[in-house]
């Protein structure tokens, strides 16, 4: 059991980012994940608007017109003072053609929930064009995470078990109350996310349709390819015909606002699609084996499921983490006879491989079997273990990491 009073997680990295963007920036992302807590907790400002989805525009306690707003930012830019207006998505287009004709003045920092626009605005058409640093925010660093927790969890597997769930910053404070996370996790996720879900796609412009909705399912039930998805959703009659093409746009807007990621495959011209949240794809999964989002989650059923998919989590966390420690991409290496968990790239090289082994004890015959596989690739040949020390034997033939590895140490190509 875990009981904290309240962690405040500190993002290092996005705040490095910050720090390195120019006099405008385009601070934007997903719901969900405090874009408006870190311009507030991080950023001194002189004025701050909110905008409201029905064209409300606050700033403290007060509500302003458009044109009582437009006017106020343009004479604080023009005094160089500092301004953040949250939302900006939702105001008329005409007021970024004002920001054109005004120029780089003052310090601006707009805030938006949307992808697309963010896009657009960054865009070859964009009247903006230039003017803003472009600061996406997505879930919370590996490394970042792992650092503000490290001296509140002393288990090192639990360590990155709950990491992994806390990149979604609304979990935190969940974290924080339950007696039992884990417990606790599957009520929260059955109510938040499909909420999360409307949110994103109502600011997004764009209807969550059945297509959308199997999508996600098929990609949290194992389907990774577009093949393997669109026979899926034509299984359930959701696409006319078993044709990959047919997919294709849903998987690139998935992908464009964050739901999914594609996962290059070493060597080919081909990809997977994953999750970008393990939060979501648990949800997904959930639903796609017990339909809980028509009927009650049952707790054995959900906790069997969570234990089945912490070992795939970890992989994808460990991925992650080593590609933000070592500056390299992470791919995947599948081959007809075999597969490697990370492939760490830079540009076609292969730099390391790496598996992961997500449980406490492994045999002789396991480790051996781990060093045959990895001996094959010329490059730095690393296991990823909960714990080192809990090996039957030394390795020779590949480096044996654990998260304290990563931490605690700079991790060189």
């Amino acid at each position: 059991m875990v009981r904290l009073f309240i962690v405040s997680i500190i993002r290092f990295s996005d705040l490095e980012r910050f720090r390195n963007t120019g006099r405008w920036v385009l601070d934007y992302g997903r719901r969900k994940v405090r874009k408006s807590f870190f311009v507030r907790s991080s950023v001194e400002y002189d004025k701050y608007y909110f905008v409201g989805r029905g064209g409300f525009i606050y700033e403290e306690d007060s509500v302003l017109s458009y044109e009582a707003f437009k006017r106020e930012v343009v004479q604080s830019l023009e005094r160089d003072e500092a301004v953040v207006v949250d939302e900006v998505q939702r105001l008329p287009g005409e007021f970024f053609d004002l920001l054109h004709r005004l120029g780089v003045r003052g310090r601006l920092v707009a805030v938006s929930s949307t992808l697309w626009l963010a896009r657009e605005l960054i865009g070859k058409r964009s009247p903006v064009l230039g003017l803003f640093s472009d600061f996406r925010m997505g879930l919370i660093d590996e490394v970042d995470i792992l650092m503000n927790l490290r001296d509140k969890i002393g288990d090192k597997k639990k360590l990155v078990e709950y990491s992994i769930f806390l990149r979604e910053p609304w979990l935190v404070p969940v974290w924080e109350s339950a007696g039992d996370f884990f417990r606790a996790l599957p009520g929260t996720v059955r109510l938040t996310v499909p909420s999360l879900i409307g949110e994103i796609f109502t600011e997004e412009e764009r209807m969550y349709t059945r297509v959308y909705d199997g999508i996600l399912k098929a990609v949290a039930d194992g389907r990774q390819v577009s093949t393997e998805i669109a026979s899926q959703l034509y299984s359930h009659r959701l696409i006319p015909a078993q044709d990959p093409s047919l997919v294709h746009p849903y998987l690139k807007i998935l992908a464009d606002i964050g739901l999914l990621e594609k996962v290059k495959i070493y060597g080919k011209n081909k990809y997977y699609y994953r999750h970008a949240s393990p939060v979501i794809d648990y949800y997904y999964y959930l639903d796609a084996k017990y339909g809980i989002s028509e009927r009650d989650i049952q707790e054995a059923q959900a906790l069997k499921v969570l234990a089945e998919k912490i070992p795939l989590y970890a992989e994808r966390f460990v991925a992650r983490l080593l590609s933000r420690k070592m500056g390299l991409w992470p791919e995947k290496i599948v081959e007809k006879d075999y597969e490697v968990d990370i492939a760490l790239t830079d540009f076609q090289k292969l730099v390391a491989v790496v598996e992961v082994k997500w449980k406490e004890n492994i045999s002789r015959g396991e480790l051996r079997n781990i060093e045959e596989k990895l001996s094959r690739f010329p490059c730095k040949r690393i296991l990823f273990v909960p714990n080192r020390e809990d090996l039957p034997r030394e390795s020779e033939r590949v480096e044996v990491w654990d998260v304290e590895s990563v931490i605690s140490t700079d991790t060189q190509k």
